[in-house]
């Protein structure tokens, strides 16, 4: 039996060719991620798999005889159920058109195995340990901000200041100039005041 065929064989089961296949792959993707990432796969009275170091050897290349170094490597590996050797060794009889019995699982291995558990706890306690960190570092961090602001207002404020003190300085000079001419005009009419007297 093939991938295709297994497909077809549970089709009427799961309700439908595409539904079937998507359920297949999405087994077989499960199991491989999982092996490859160092976890057993255990199916309660089917088997389980997983992932087995082989270490560097040596071995003979059968068609020379000749010794050859084989390199350490990582192999998967299946290893069956007693429910599933039974009824392979015809101690258990295969039931006819039902579904194949195995072992119920136990208790709180359908909720995450003790190293899913493990795992979870773990990110956890590394989440909530980098959320501390960022609190503590944005408390460490408002005290620095408010200086900082406190310290551009008392800038901009002698920036301001100095302005001003500018400004009147500019404004102080232009004030004596007016005067200045003011006394000048009085005296051109004056000037004209007294031709007109002569002239009379």
């Amino acid at each position: 039996m093939n991938k295709a065929q297994l497909v077809e064989a549970i089709a009427d089961k799961v309700g439908g060719r595409q539904a079937a296949a998507d359920a297949v792959d999405a087994v077989l993707d499960a199991i491989v991620r999982a092996v490859v990432s160092g976890d057993r796969v255990s199916v309660t009275g089917f088997g389980s798999f997983e992932k087995v170091e082989r270490p560097a050897r040596y071995a003979r290349n059968p068609q020379t005889g000749e010794r050859v170094r084989v390199k350490k490597t990582s192999v998967p590996r299946f290893r069956a159920g007693q429910g599933f050797k039974d009824l392979v060794s015809g101690a258990k009889k295969l039931p006819r058109g039902g579904e194949v019995s195995v072992k119920k699982a136990p208790k709180g291995s359908l909720s995450g195995g003790a190293s899913t558990t493990a795992r979870t706890s773990t990110k956890k306690a590394a989440a909530k340990k980098a959320t501390t960190a960022r609190k503590a570092a944005a408390k460490k961090a408002a005290p620095a901000k408010k200086t900082a602001a406190k310290t551009t207002a008392a800038k901009k404020t002698a920036t301001k200041q100095a302005a001003g003190k500018k400004t009147a300085a500019k404004k102080a000079p232009a004030k004596k100039a007016t005067a200045k001419k003011t006394p000048g005009k009085k005296t051109a009419a004056r000037k004209t005041t007294a031709k007109r007297a002569a002239a009379s």
